[in-house]
């Protein structure tokens, strides 16, 4: 399964490594947050198994398609991360930040719900890291 590069064990190693992050929130959320509803939970949950996916997929594209320069692992899965974070801020802006505000104070550096975009990175890195050792990268994940 790990010997050839293949997309479809890259998918599978970054949904794997973003359900498993999804459970961290998951059961994690009602202690750190006790306001947290249900729909918020199974968000997150789901939300990170498919950032998984996408960073899985993205890992066929090894260079910019308009700018023709090389998008390494370690460059494209943060992007992604931060990137997709950084939508799901805009979309749960107002609850992230009530939650940020319960754990850190209201005054608080910490508080600002746009920290979801460096901890996207953080994880997008990992799941970059493990995709790319175990499913291998660029065209020769897709088979001939």
């Amino acid at each position: 399964m790990f010997g050839n590069p293949s997309l479809v064990t890259r998918i599978a190693i970054g949904k794997t490594i973003g359900f498993v992050v999804g459970l961290i929130g998951f059961f994690s959320l009602p202690f750190i947050w006790p306001e947290a509803d249900l729909f918020l939970r199974w968000g997150i949950l789901l939300w990170y198994t498919t950032l998984g996916a996408i960073i899985g997929v993205f890992g066929v594209m090894t260079y910019h398609p308009l700018l023709n320069i090389p998008l390494p692992w370690w460059v494209r899965a943060p992007f992604l991360g931060g990137w997709m974070n950084f939508v799901l801020v805009f979309f749960a802006h107002e609850v992230m930040g009530k939650m940020l505000v319960h754990m850190f104070g209201a005054g608080s550096v910490l508080a600002s719900p746009f920290w979801f975009v460096a901890e996207g990175a953080i994880i997008g890195l990992i799941m970059g890291y493990f995709t790319t050792r175990f499913g291998g990268e660029g065209v020769e994940t897709v088979g001939k």
